[in-house]
């Protein structure tokens, strides 16, 4: 009977650190620094640690990402021990460190609580019902896709000027009664929890306070601003946009069948003002999107309709397609606007897409809607005509006016079958 083998050590330890410093730490966190010899970490999380840990310190340099693996690199062979801001892998550098030196045994999480887990337990707010934002290296408007009436939002700041940007945010978006309270030193000595304000009032009433805080929000809209829903399907006053628009019942259906799931990636082809892109990056955080667009002025109009509703993380490319595709990352959907008609689009399009991606076109033109008969008679899928009417007044009654109708494509790309493969 062989013996049981040793746990492998690991090559890099990152250990979570509070407000609270060297006291707040495990037994067995002291222990990963005071025998390192390599410590790693922001200048002030550094400064909290006692002379007995006598590693050599290194401050992160900025940017940061880009330094992991130059840093861990130029220290191979040595114990190196990273410090992180509470729980290392909710939102911290544990990430990139496990992406560089994740391979079983090569990297050691000692985890510490969170800021949002100090400020829920000091707010009484159950975690599983808080939608967290996180600022830290983002801009504001991320805040925007998460305001709904009565949710509560606990914002991670990027420093002492977010509490006032998240209120100036939340009074632009029509959220100005929203109450605001900002935890500072979550855990430490200098905790402070007390600045409590609404938005409306928040420039008159708080001054900007400790650096190292978080946002607690609970969200109240006012009557008169616009109510965005959490499914595509938004009001098409939600948008600005000159008229090239996928209109609010058309784009509903056109997002059902793209099918957006968490981290996918879109092409949205012929962007116009956005739309799609923005409400498939709505549907989950974590869903992203590249919209190509060939006119300048239109570019710019999605990228602030982006920043307005909330994704302001859409790319947007201005060029033509095809040509601007080709250093495009691989897409898991594709959707085509406009520009059907250009020669090689369409076959462009479904040739970057991997097996199981999807393809939606939609279309109004007779032209263009022989080009999606021939594609669905070479790749099958599903050929709808979708038509709307709304009611309007005629005379001094009501009847109904008809919308151009628009046929839609969509197809599911699957491997072809090998020859003889069923014989």
């Amino acid at each position: 009977m062989n013996p049981a083998r040793p746990a492998p050590t690991a090559a890099v330890t990152v250990v979570g650190i509070g407000a609270d410093g060297w006291d707040g730490l495990t037994d067995a966190s002291r222990a990963a620094l005071s025998e390192a010899e390599v410590l790693i970490g922001g200048p002030r999380q550094l400064d909290l640690l006692p002379p007995r840990c006598a590693g050599e310190r290194i401050a992160w340099p900025s940017p940061l990402r880009p330094a992991v693996p130059g840093l861990l690199a130029a220290h191979a062979g040595r114990r190196i021990a990273v410090l992180a801001s509470g729980d290392p892998m909710f939102y911290g550098i544990g990430r990139a460190l496990a992406e560089e030196v994740g391979k079983a045994g090569a990297l050691r999480v000692m985890p510490h609580p969170s800021s949002v887990s100090y400020a829920a337990a000091r707010l009484g707010w159950p975690l599983e019902d808080v939608e967290v934002v996180t600022l830290v290296g983002r801009p504001a408007a991320r805040l925007a896709a998460a305001l709904h009436e009565g949710r509560r939002i606990l914002v991670l700041s990027a420093g002492a000027d977010t509490p006032g940007e998240v209120a100036a945010l939340l009074r632009d978006r029509g959220f100005g009664a929203s109450r605001i309270r900002v935890l500072e030193q979550l855990g430490g000595a200098q905790e402070r929890t007390n600045a409590e304000a609404t938005a409306d009032d928040w420039p008159d009433a708080q001054p900007p306070g400790d650096p190292l805080n978080i946002v607690a929000v609970t969200c109240r809209r006012a009557p008169d601003a616009p109510r965005l829903g959490a499914v595509p399907g938004l009001p098409d006053d939600a948008y600005e946009h000159d008229g090239q628009l996928t209109k609010r019942h058309v784009r509903a259906v056109t997002l059902g069948t793209l099918a957006p799931a968490p981290g996918e990636l879109l092409w949205d082809i012929g962007g116009g003002s956005g739309s799609i892109a923005v409400e498939w990056m709505r549907t989950h955080p974590s869903c992203r999107a590249v919209t190509v667009e060939r006119d300048p002025v239109r570019a710019a109009r999605i990228t602030r309709n982006a920043d307005c509703l909330g994704v302001p993380g859409l790319r947007v490319v201005t060029g033509a397609a095809p040509a601007a595709l080709a250093e495009l990352p691989p897409p898991d959907a594709v959707f085509i606007g406009g520009g059907l008609t250009t020669p090689g689009l369409l076959d462009a399009c479904w040739e970057a897409l991997p097996a199981g991606g999807r393809l939606v076109a939609n279309t109004v033109t007779l032209e263009s809607e022989a080009l999606l008969a021939d594609a669905h008679r070479r790749h099958g899928g599903e050929l709808v005509r979708l038509a709307v009417a709304h009611a309007v007044p005629v005379g001094g009654f009501t009847g109904w006016r008809q919308a151009m109708p628009v046929t839609q494509w969509a197809a599911q790309k699957t491997l072809d079958t090998p020859s003889g493969a069923n014989r």
